[in-house]
């Protein structure tokens, strides 16, 4: 870890020369430290030496799968991963959450996208919830007496539905696979069980959004899963 702790540092783990150049010209304009590696084996050796703050990880290095990667590091420590991939890689992508990742950007992606991204994933170094209450747009949740006020009324929420609103608490910003949550939340026998998932979220929807056919909180990932955007815009 950078010795100014002001200064986040961020590993780049990614065999192509331009993608590592276009990275570190925007990160280092945003602030960061940016630290780099071409090959899986390097980026964990890096890792070892550099103890960075978060780490940009691509899926298809030319010696190791990015995805084997992620494991190795995930053995060492709960450092934010965010996983870039190229499109068609979904079922990649999938694997890589699913094996501990906090996000994912496919190329090509913007640098205003990647910014944003990485200021989420790097909300994960502070605790998720700073004390018993969390609040998110007129929402509050009470974690300690498990009560949740939207605009000053009580919502009545089933504990399903509760468990489901702390579990994206806890993991704010953080894309979630179907398998995640269903894991989590039903046990690893009702992984496939889908529509256990879509209905809960649509419950959730009306419960605690403004607007259910346009989410801002609850939030799909097409094909990947849903995430909780605790602060839509940032």
């Amino acid at each position: 870890m950078t010795a100014d702790p002001l200064r986040i540092e961020i590993l780049v783990i990614d065999d192509e020369v331009q993608i590592r150049r276009l990275l570190r010209l925007t990160l280092e304009d945003a602030g960061y430290v940016v630290r780099e590696a071409e090959t899986g084996l390097a980026g964990l050796s890096e890792f070892e030496r550099a103890a960075p703050d978060a780490v940009i990880l691509d899926l298809g290095l030319p010696d190791l799968p990015g995805v084997k990667v992620l494991a190795r590091l995930r053995e060492k420590s709960p450092v934010p991963v965010l996983i870039l991939s190229v499109f068609g890689q979904e079922g990649s992508k999938i694997a890589a959450l699913d094996a501990g990742a906090d996000d994912y950007l496919t190329k090509p992606f913007g640098d205003g996208e990647l910014l944003a991204r990485l200021r989420a994933l790097l909300r994960r170094i502070k605790p998720a919830v700073a004390s018993n209450t969390f609040r998110f747009g007129t929402v509050v949740v009470d974690l300690e007496r498990r009560r949740v006020m939207k605009q000053g009324q009580a919502v009545k929420l089933t504990s399903m539905e509760y468990a489901l609103l702390q579990l994206f608490i806890m993991h704010r910003d953080k894309a979630l696979t179907h398998r995640q949550v269903l894991r989590e939340l039903w046990g690893p026998k009702a992984e496939a069980q889908t529509h256990y998932l879509r209905t809960y979220m649509m419950r959730l929807r009306r419960k605690l959004e403004d607007e259910v056919d346009d989410p801002q909180y609850f939030q799909t990932e097409s094909g990947i899963g849903y995430r909780f955007v605790s602060e839509p815009g940032n």
